[in-house]
């Protein structure tokens, strides 16, 4: 990210002025330069307050802190100053820990002046830039950008290489309910499977729609059929994955429908068994339905 990218600072001009000018810094007496690569001490080095990351899987840190024994840090982390001996991590909080249980005692930094909002920008674009972030995680990164950096949503598509239109994608993902998003985070669903639930108005078929979906394991192609008709009114004769079309069994599952009013699904195997799925809302509508099959 360029140095040369001006925003609004959070800070009182008095006090951004002093951590931006290396001659009223006062660390400016270092030995370590502004702006290259040195080795600093592990233990003058401090958490980023602003890291949006919170979970780090020891095996894939046990993995790295391997490689860094025998070929040592390849990728520089990014610090700040804070004082005599004294650095705040800005980027690569992975390689430092990776690092530490190496048994290292220095890392490579580079070494620059920022101030809160540039930590908490830098922080949260390079969480995003992370291969392996779930859809949730870059959505509330993409929140707190535009509200924690008031960012507009251009500036932010610019940041970090995102049209409008993606950026607003992801950011829509937080309407879902809280259910569907955990969903997301645990890689039940995919962010296509989101997508075209986030087009339904009512949360209780959002959801229904969600069990339906693991429970059926249906395609995103599916789920966006499920959500046209549901805008239109109609019902799609969705077939479960792994199973051949049959007239016969859309036939008793219209009557299922029919029947009990609700959702019905039947799974139907080559062998002719088979699974009959009713979804229901609530609990009262679970009681309506027994009511319905006790006088059927």
């Amino acid at each position: 990210m360029s140095n040369q990218i001006k925003k609004k600072s959070g800070l009182g001009r008095g006090l951004s002025a002093l951590l931006e000018n290396a001659e009223t810094d006062i660390t400016s007496r270092e030995t370590r330069p502004i702006g290259a690569v040195s080795q600093i001490p592990l233990n003058q080095l401090e958490a980023n307050p602003f890291q949006p990351r919170t979970e780090f899987d020891q095996a894939e840190l046990e993995e790295l802190a391997s490689s860094i024994k025998v070929h040592g840090v390849i990728q520089p982390i990014t610090v700040r100053k804070m004082g005599y001996d004294k650095y705040q991590l800005i980027s690569g909080e992975r390689r430092t820990r990776a690092s530490i249980l190496a048994g290292l005692e220095r890392i490579p930094a580079y070494i620059r002046i920022a101030n809160d909002q540039d930590m908490l920008e830098m922080a949260l674009i390079e969480n995003i830039q992370r291969s392996d972030l779930n859809a949730i995680d870059v959505s509330m990164s993409y929140k707190r950008l535009l509200e924690e950096c008031s960012l507009k949503q251009e500036e932010l598509g610019d940041r970090v290489g995102k049209d409008r239109t993606t950026v607003n994608n992801y950011l829509r993902l937080l309407k879902l309910p809280d259910e569907i998003q955990a969903g997301i985070k645990t890689g039940k669903i995919s962010m296509g499977h989101a997508r075209a639930m986030i087009n339904m108005d009512d949360v209780a078929d959002q959801l229904e729609l969600f069990h339906q979906i693991m429970e059926e394991s249906l395609s995103v192609r599916s789920v966006e059929a499920l959500v046209k008709d549901k805008k239109q009114g109609t019902r799609s004769a969705i077939r479960p994955n792994g199973t051949d079309w049959d007239p016969e069994v859309d036939r008793i599952t219209e009557q299922f429908h029919q029947l009990l009013r609700t959702s019905v699904h039947l799974k139907n195997s080559m062998s002719g068994k088979g699974k009959i799925i009713i979804s229901y809302k609530n609990r009262a509508e679970l009681e309506r339905i027994l009511s319905q099959i006790g006088e059927a």
